[in-house]
């Protein structure tokens, strides 16, 4: 690598990380970033994964004391289905043709960003509906675990749709459980892809320190922001990356 592909791949990484204790959607920063340096597409997906799924660790870390709050038996249910989902997904991504790859994540993305901007409103009718945990929401769970390990971009944002429309509210402990979750699963991911050899670890390890620093970064600065302007900018970011993934599909 030259040096200039290695300051963008540290600026990429480090304000991923960032948007990552946040809103999600820091892929979207390191995956274009290794595409320009010419990591070829499904390698610079498995590599970026690599790359910000430590961040995700220190981001949690950071709302330990929302975390606390979480009863045990559903804190490690959801560990366990953000492995299992963070394994399924890695898996079929790795028999995914690339064609197919583009044409789908506009679509989820898009889907995602609607979910978390009615977020409120789902909310209320999941209560009402008694949808607000059990064998469904479990489910739910599991796959959209399986869409993080399949494809780490925008895995925050449909995360925090997914908590609200199983009934939470507060937007602390939804980044807490939303870091931890993405950090199971990426971490299940990242051994599935190490073992099928397409990771490019250079750039990688370079990647991981610059979004850890970042992911602890971004717990001060999503504590300094109200519930509004973070749910704002999480849409935002969300509809930025349908638009982009959407030209390129």
């Amino acid at each position: 690598m030259i040096f200039f592909e290695v300051i963008l791949l540290i600026f990429a990484s480090f304000f991923a990380g960032i948007i990552n204790s946040i809103a999600g959607g820091g892929s979207f920063l390191t995956f274009p970033a290794l595409v320009f340096t010419g990591v070829p597409t499904i390698a610079a997906n498995a590599t970026s994964a690599v790359a910000v799924f430590p961040g995700y660790l220190s981001g949690a870390l950071g709302f330990a004391k929302e975390l606390r709050e979480v009863p045990k038996s559903k804190f490690f249910l959801l560990i366990i289905l953000s492995v299992l989902g963070g394994i399924l997904g890695s898996l079929l991504l790795l028999i995914t043709p690339s064609d197919v790859f583009s044409f789908v994540i506009p679509w989820l993305l898009g889907f995602a960003t609607i979910l978390f901007a009615f977020g409120n409103y789902i909310s209320e009718w999941a209560e009402k509906t008694n949808g607000s945990g059990g064998t469904m929401g479990s489910i739910a769970t599991l796959v959209v675990c399986i869409y993080g390990g399949y494809f780490n971009g925008g895995l925050g944002i449909i995360l925090l749709a997914l908590f609200s429309a199983l009934g939470m509210r507060d937007i602390h402990l939804m980044n807490g459980l939303k870091n931890m979750m993405s950090f199971a699963l990426s971490a299940a991911s990242v051994v599935t892809f190490a073992i099928a050899g397409i990771v490019f670890w250079q750039q990688a390890i370079i990647m991981m320190i610059a979004a850890t620093i970042g992911g602890y970064f971004g717990v001060f600065v999503a504590r300094k922001l109200s519930k509004n302007t973070i749910r704002s900018i999480i849409v935002i970011i969300g509809l930025i990356m349908t638009l982009i993934f959407g030209m390129k599909a």
